[in-house]
């Protein structure tokens, strides 16, 4: 472990125990939430970001080789378009792995007042899920583009469509969760009622 981050930890805590003392809400929550977001970020390279862009890689390669559009390299985080008598090739790196999106949610929930512990877990992962899914549609839909159009759909695909795209789905996730916090316990609510009546069956 870095030195570097032993440091930040330190201050870090000591910082979230001065604000919880003082009760400063607001302020515990943006010093916790940017503190763990850079805690996780650390953490997740390299193995984490790896396993993003493996499994970025072959959600979108399934679909991409099922109407047979591209093809996958998953060691490579690579996915090779067909496009006329050519291939595009789209690399899968650190950017489009999602794991920004995700860990910056992740880091987001932990810290959130207004849900329980169990809450925070559940919301936690179906977020994962989300930001995950939105990241396969917006990579697929450059999939999508640059077979039909060519390489020079590329730049509109990737920096415009897709990311408006993937951003709104992540907004949508947001807002849901952070904004819109009552329909988001009762949707938690509906899903604790249904486990619990498979367990009784």
């Amino acid at each position: 472990m870095s030195l570097y981050l032993i440091i930040g930890l330190a201050v870090w805590l000591y910082l979230l125990s001065v604000l919880k003392r003082a009760k400063l809400p607001a302020v515990y929550f943006i010093v916790g939430s940017v503190g763990w977001f850079f805690i996780l970020m650390y953490l997740a390279n390299p193995y984490w970001i790896w396993v993003m862009k493996q499994l970025v890689t072959r959600g979108v390669g399934a679909l991409g080789s099922l109407l047979g559009w591209s093809e996958t390299y998953a060691s490579y985080s690579m996915l090779s378009v067909f496009h006329g008598s050519g291939n595009v090739t789209i690399l899968v790196d650190y950017e489009c792995s999602g794991i920004i999106e995700s860990t910056a949610f992740w880091a987001l929930m932990v810290f959130f007042p207004v849900y329980a512990r169990t809450e925070k877990l559940f919301y936690c992962l179906t977020g994962f899920i989300w930001i995950y899914i939105s990241n396969v549609i917006r990579l697929f839909i450059v999939v999508t583009l640059v077979h039909l159009g060519g390489v020079q759909w590329f730049f509109w695909a990737h920096s415009i469509i897709g990311r408006m795209v993937f951003y709104v789905l992540v907004m949508m996730l947001y807002y849901t969760v952070f904004t819109y916090s009552q329909i988001s316990r009762s949707f938690y609510e509906q899903y604790l009622n249904l486990w619990r009546r498979k367990k009784r069956v």
